[in-house]
């Protein structure tokens, strides 16, 4: 039993990655005595292990989430102010991907049952400078991908999903990041398969796609000193590399601790709360579980009060944010901030206990009879 007193923390990385440490430490010693740092056989062994495991043909180890959803839209030279759709509850990553490549995002608000982009929607926002999609599998639940396809394969464009919350992630049993052009995933620590430092990858199908983005990856250049594209310095780091292989082979029992926890929620938190809605469709992941309420800043001061720690995922919507003045800031996002001001993010890491997250319950549970 947890002492009424310990601190349930949100994310302890250090006892997330416990289990691994003896693993990590022999791979550590192998590829600092193989002398060989950047693109090595870990990075090699990774993208293909990463890829087979996911269900693509092709991946390319990449130096962070950001990056890969960079890359990707890179990799189809649009002309700078073309349009890409993308949702507005998103993490600000996302929406710099697209500025940083001289287009503009066009906000779509979220199904606000699912908090993912609403595919009825998005097609009242394509323009005739719409390029692309670029969905956002939140939370760790894939979006509608057979309906937003279908809008794509209508309009032409091309598909990016962010799959930086949904290793493992699936809708009607195909993996997050295989139905569009390319899958971005990104390594942080705090994912479920998170490396011990920043790592990011893509995913395709697509031969063409996956040489361009290992030699935009690596200056433009496949010769050394020869470079025929203007690339980016973004490789997968094979220390990082060498982690990620040693987690991914417990991918598996990271995600079904994760399952195992957020049962307990929806066991036994109070539906005065709104939870996660499930769906046979869709395998859940549970990098975040977030519930939503009107009284989110007093609970999760209240939670902290005993001890339990929480976050929001996100406080301040994209268009809010005021490096975004000027951009997208004239984009009127009602749903999302909706959003943004009730959900609050509780613990759910391979680093918490059954114990402790009944705690929370109980906790919370308190909290919803004193307000009442």
């Amino acid at each position: 039993m947890i002492l009424m007193n310990s601190v349930i923390q949100y994310e302890s990385l250090y006892k997330s990655n416990l289990d691994f440490f003896e693993d990590y430490k022999k791979e550590f010693s192998k590829v600092l005595e193989s002398g060989w740092f950047v693109l090595g056989n870990n990075v090699k062994q990774f993208e293909e292990e990463f890829s087979n495991y996911c269900g693509s043909k092709y991946c390319a180890g990449l130096a962070s989430g950001l990056d890969a959803l960079s890359l990707a839209l890179q990799n189809f030279s649009f002309n700078k102010g073309d349009e890409i759709i993308v949702p507005s509850n998103t993490y600000i990553a996302t929406i710099l991907s697209i500025i940083n490549n001289g287009l503009l995002p066009v906000l779509v608000e979220p199904d606000l049952k699912t908090y993912n982009i609403d595919p009825e929607k998005i097609e009242e926002k394509i323009s005739k400078k719409t390029r692309a999609i670029m969905i956002v599998h939140l939370y760790g639940k894939c979006c509608p991908m057979d309906k937003i396809m279908e809008i794509a394969a209508l309009n032409n464009l091309k598909v990016i999903e962010d799959c930086a919350q949904a290793h493992g992630a699936s809708f009607d049993g195909k993996i997050a990041g295989t139905f569009g052009e390319f899958g971005a995933y990104s390594f942080y620590p705090t994912k479920n398969l998170g490396a011990l430092g920043d790592a990011g990858a893509l995913i395709t199908d697509s031969e063409e796609l996956y040489l361009r983005t290992k030699t935009l990856r690596n200056y433009g250049s496949t010769i050394k000193y020869k470079n025929d594209l203007v690339g980016v310095n973004s490789r997968l780091d094979e220390v990082q590399a060498a982690f990620l292989r040693v987690k991914l082979r417990h991918i598996g029992k990271i995600t079904a601790h994760k399952i195992k926890l957020a049962n307990i929620y929806f066991e036994n938190l109070s539906d005065d709360y709104i939870k996660p809605v499930r769906d046979e469709r869709y395998f859940d992941v549970y990098h975040i579980f977030n519930v939503r309420t009107t009284n989110r800043d007093r609970l999760k001061a209240y939670l902290l009060e005993n001890s339990i720690h929480s976050e929001i995922h996100y406080p301040i919507p994209p268009n809010e944010q005021p490096a975004m003045k000027g951009i997208i800031d004239n984009q009127k996002t009602p749903i999302s901030k909706e959003i943004h001001e009730t959900t609050l993010s509780l613990p759910i890491s391979y680093g918490n206990t059954e114990e402790e997250i009944y705690r929370v319950c109980e906790v919370m549970n308190k909290f919803i009879s004193n307000v009442r």
